[in-house]
């Protein structure tokens, strides 16, 4: 796990680009403490930041091909490298470490972009030939790993994080227009887009190839497949699932440093822990956040119960609100753009606590968007079978949802009365694109809160049209698979995001066993009754798992996804006046985002807790570190 910059030019660099390429480096040396290595090759300058998981001793990088032609800069672990090593000494090549980073030059240098197919893991990279210019950036299946990039007429910039970018003369801090009014909709960017007006992010499963400054071309080397699987049983189904998770959490447990794992409570992160101290024995360190504002910001009965269920060592950490006020505005800076909600915040407290133990984390993140775990999806079909009983519709050609077969699995919404009420004001009986959208869309929240200008420059259309892009993917003709594919493309990445750079941080290296193709193929390609029987969320992951977790984890109805007692702190005390500080200061109101009385009300009578403010606050203190410090 690393931190990666450069540059490419179709022309001679000039030496103060050596400075420039020292100033991205130290600005994400929080990625890597361990070691650093430049290369100045006339036409390419690159640069690396390492955190030493696999093979400490050597593996440093950029790394070059024996005869000195290539280089590779790398960021990532490939967890199936001794496979590939093997595979590789077969064919007769040799090798002078034991790291996987020389596993991967020597592949692509054996395949080309062809070798992304065998890869089983997390990475960014770009590999380059000195003499030619050409190069490859490819960045993996799910978007664990970042990859941002930017152009000038002469060069082609890259690096882990765009802070590193805005290092660079050519690249100007400018926000995005457009991309504002999607974050305002959905609180993330769909597609390559980001918040700075010239900064793209590499698509996850994309490779560039290109020659200099110039981008030749993009593509998609691996997508999600949903073709169904219409001959295989359920048991076929229940079987490889199992093994496929238990053999990911075995690769991913490959490491030369101490681990350990997440530990929330709900049924993904139970599981990994669990496995986790199968394979390495009882003592695994399990790290866990919760709260003092009372029942419903703690699950640590189910992580304490997981813990001593797998012998592991049960280890937690308190957020308190004053940790909050300090932590906000560095945390926004080192997620580069605001995304998602408050859980953020516990998120990196708890990355902070296992960093003091490990350099290895292993979490649960994915299986949400894999199995169909969110709520809302229980919400859409509710409607779905509303509308299949009162007009007889067949939308997915065959009901996968009645009133009779969900009824039972409705306490799931108990928490989710206002996003019902909210969900049933508009739109209702629409399509299948027009009902998800209105599900994510949250500018019907924040529509009071913007001032008149912006307001009236939201397209609307054009957001549900690039939404309807993604959603309407021509072989997910099941809802469900419509709505978990649309989060695997745009949410997960951004909740990956998170999971990044909360973790880098405090230079650990964070694993997501759940997010492996075997893993993922498999469940796309099962007949959508099986994933979502009756409107169960994650049905088939529970069946799957029910002899390896205590009944009470798998049957939880209270899942929590990490709460934050924003609503509490914003009674009083340095929440309140931090939050009020920072949206209703004289730079805050003169950016033309929001209203200045519509700001006082959400504060003195919402709290932070309702996630319009939280938006607000967090754009704020982006623009404060972004915009405004350039």
């Amino acid at each position: 796990m690393c931190g990666i910059v450069g540059f490419s030019s179709s022309h001679l660099l000039q030496e103060d680009r050596k400075t420039v390429l020292a100033e991205m480096m130290d600005s994400i040396c929080h990625r890597g403490p361990d070691g650093e290595g430049r290369v100045f090759s006339g036409k390419a300058f690159l640069g690396h930041r390492r955190l030493a998981i696999i093979d400490l001793e050597s593996g440093h990088q950029p790394m070059f091909s024996g005869d000195g032609r290539y280089v590779i800069d790398y960021n990532g672990e490939i967890y199936n490298y001794l496979e590939l090593r093997q595979f590789l000494v077969q064919q007769g090549v040799r090798f002078s470490t034991h790291s996987d980073t020389e596993v991967l030059l020597l592949l692509l240098l054996r395949e080309g972009k062809a070798a992304l197919r065998r890869l089983n893991g997390m990475f960014a990279f770009f590999f380059y030939d000195t003499q030619t210019g050409d190069w490859i950036a490819a960045r993996d299946h799910f978007g664990i790993k970042p990859f941002y990039y930017a152009r000038t007429e002469n060069e082609f910039i890259f690096a882990s994080e765009i802070k590193a970018l805005l290092c660079h003369p050519g690249v100007p801090a400018r926000r995005d227009e457009f991309a504002l009014q999607q974050y305002l909709t959905f609180q993330f960017c769909l597609g390559s887009r980001t918040l700075f007006e010239g900064v793209r992010k590499l698509e996850p499963g994309h490779l560039l190839v290109g020659n200099g400054s110039q981008i030749l071309s993009d593509e998609c080397y691996w997508n999600t497949n949903y073709q169904i699987d219409h001959y295989h049983t359920e048991e076929y189904f229940l079987d490889r699932l199992r093994s496929n998770i238990e053999d990911s959490v075995r690769l991913q447990l490959r490491s030369d440093v101490p681990l350990g794992a997440y530990l929330s409570g709900g049924i993904d992160s139970s599981l990994i822990s669990v496995l986790a101290s199968r394979f390495l024995g009882e003592g695994v360190p399990m790290y866990h956040g919760r709260f003092a504002g009372g029942p419903e910001y703690d699950e640590s009965e189910y992580a304490r119960e997981i813990a001593a269920f797998s012998q592991g060592t049960y280890c937690e950490t308190v957020p308190s609100p004053s940790e909050f006020v300090q932590t906000m505005p560095e945390l926004i800076h080192m997620l580069d753009e605001p995304v998602a909600g408050p859980g953020v915040f516990p998120q990196f407290a708890v990355s902070k606590l296992a960093s003091r133990d490990v350099k290895v984390v292993l979490g649960g993140q994915g299986g949400d968007e894999i199995f169909g775990g969110y709520a809302r999806y229980l919400v859409g079909y509710l409607e779905q079978a509303l509308k299949g009983a009162i007009f007889q519709t067949r939308e997915e050609g065959k009901h996968l949802v009645t009133l009779e077969t969900i009824v039972p699995h409705l306490p799931v919404l108990k928490e989710y009365v206002p996003l019902l009420r909210q969900f049933w004001s508009q739109g209702l009986f629409e399509d299948m694109d027009a009902r998800y959208f209105h599900l994510l869309d949250r500018t019907p929240g924040i529509s009071s809160l913007l001032a008149p200008d912006l307001a009236k420059k939201l397209d609307r259309e054009r957001l549900f049209e690039e939404f309807r892009e993604i959603f309407n993917r021509p072989d997910t003709a099941s809802y469900i698979n419509k709505m978990t594919h649309f989060d695997q493309k745009t949410l997960l990445p951004a909740l990956l995001q998170i999971e990044d750079r909360v973790s880098m941080a405090v230079s650990l290296e964070s694993r997501v066993p759940l997010l492996d193709t075997r893993i993922v193929d498999l469940v796309t390609t099962m007949p959508p009754p099986l994933k979502f029987q009756g409107g169960r969320t994650k049905h088939i992951l529970k069946k799957a798992v029910r002899t390896m977790l205590p009944a009470r984890v798998i049957e939880r109805k209270d899942k929590m996804g990490f709460p934050v007692p924003l609503k509490e702190w914003m009674k009083e005390g340095p929440v309140r006046e931090f939050v009020a500080d920072v949206l209703l200061s004289r730079r805050s109101l003169e950016r033309g985002i929001y209203r200045k009385e519509a700001l006082e009300t959400m504060i003195k009578e919402s709290g932070v807790g309702a996630r319009p403010l939280w938006g607000a606050l967090c754009l704020e203190l982006w623009h404060r570190s972004f915009i405004d410090a350039h």
